[in-house]
């Protein structure tokens, strides 16, 4: 049952954690990035499970884990108001052409970043934007100006 608890403080803590650090960051993982995933990993385990080495505790936590996660999707599809709180809202960062600071800061979002992902869709220009929005799983759509 120990392991039980501690596997659900260590889900609930990463999940918190995964939505302060910020979409944008965990859409673009850089070789260091997964590193520190791989390492990061290892100390959940160890917190997770102790000195508990045994193949019992191991299924409890990943069982834990994965009970947790289905929970949080259900209540992600059941419940339309708190998808806000679990994964977020797409920020809209260019409007008509027009970037919108306050959200491309709160997002640490450069203008070299937006512009990379305009290239990436075929738009060659800020102004050639009619929407950039960051999406809640971190990618950036860029919607062309018409003609």
């Amino acid at each position: 049952m120990d392991i039980v608890l501690r596997a659900t403080v260590i889900f609930f803590v990463v999940f918190l954690l995964t939505r302060i650090v910020g979409k944008r960051e965990l859409s673009s993982l850089e070789p260091f990035d997964l590193i520190l995933l791989v390492a990061i990993g290892d100390l959940i385990q160890q917190g997770v499970t102790q000195t508990d080495y045994s193949v019992t505790g191991a299924i409890l936590a990943v069982c834990t884990i994965a009970v947790l996660s289905v929970f949080v999707s259900f209540v992600n599809f059941k419940f339309r108001r708190l998808r806000g709180v679990l994964e977020g809202e797409p920020v809209v960062l260019v409007e008509n052409g027009k970037m919108i600071e306050p959200n491309m800061r709160r997002e640490r979002i450069t203008v070299d970043d937006l512009e990379a992902e305009g290239r990436k869709q075929q738009v060659e220009s800020i102004d050639d934007m009619k929407w950039a929005v960051l999406e809640t799983g971190g990618q950036v759509s860029v919607i062309p100006k018409s003609g």
